[in-house]
């Protein structure tokens, strides 16, 4: 920008580039990002005007107290939310108040929301909409690696050895998480996390019917409402009923017990 390369009227919401020497930038202004930023600024302004009254009342209580004191805390405060560019804190007559630098602000929010993307991509291979583009899925590449490593999955502890189960360990981990990405596009309309949506299909359940001489079967109860929109979030259709094999389930609990056993 010192150069001359990229002026502020190249942001914009969509997407401009700009090349030099074989690189390309590619150029962009995000909205929310803006609005988020002035947000953040006001409610910081607004815990460090909190904090000056409260040393002024301090202040006023106690004329033994020392005002450098106070006004260090204050000044600490600004360092601490990083508004000290363009905020300042005096005294004067035992009593601090905050001063605002505008035109330093108003330089510094110019740039709010903007960001730059270099890349040596020819033209022919991406162009500034896939590049962009792609970039931005980075952030669910890292989402998928926290919820992996989190949230619902949580890889680890790792109980194999061999690098082969290890690999079917991180396999199966990576499998899941392509699901729960699915639940999370079905739900999104419903306002329902992935986690409260799967805690909520555990409620559904089976009622085992016994026909002397017939054997049996489970019947499967009509499920309630929200389970019923989750299901069709899906295109999921449950079935009148299941026939009953007898399966013993082994968990992960119940297995140490089983190994214990002669």
């Amino acid at each position: 920008m010192k150069r001359g390369l990229i002026q502020f009227g190249l942001f914009d919401e969509k997407v401009c580039e700009v090349e030099e020497g074989g690189i390309r930038y590619i150029l962009r202004r995000n909205p929310v990002r803006v609005e988020e930023m002035e947000k953040g600024r006001l409610s910081k302004r607004r815990a460090l005007e909190k904090l000056v009254s409260e040393k002024n009342v301090y202040l006023s209580e106690h004329p033994r107290a020392k005002v450098s004191t106070a006004l260090e805390k204050v000044k600490s405060k600004i360092k601490l939310l990083r508004q000290e560019k363009w905020l300042s804190v005096k005294a004067q007559d035992r009593q601090l108040s905050l001063e605002q630098d505008d035109t330093v602000l108003k330089e510094e929010s110019l740039l709010d929301g903007c960001y730059v993307i270099k890349t040596d991509l020819a033209k022919d291979v991406a162009d500034k909409q896939l590049v962009h583009d792609r970039y931005k899925d980075l952030a669910e590449v890292e989402k998928a690696f926290r919820d992996c490593k989190t949230a619902n999955l949580e890889v680890r502890p790792v109980f194999v050895r061999s690098e082969k189960s290890t690999r079917g360990h991180v396999l199966v981990v990576m499998l899941a998480y392509m699901i729960i990405r699915k639940l999370r596009e079905a739900w999104a309309s419903l306002d329902m996390t992935v986690q409260e949506g799967l805690q909520q299909l555990s409620t559904l359940c089976s009622v085992e019917i016994k026909v002397k001489d017939h054997g049996s079967c489970l019947k499967i109860p009509r499920p309630r409402e929200k389970s019923r929109e989750l299901l069709k979030a899906l295109d999921v259709r449950m079935p009148m009923a299941l026939p009953h094999r007898e399966v013993h389930v082994v968990t992960r609990k119940k297995l140490p017990e089983q190994r214990r056993m002669p």
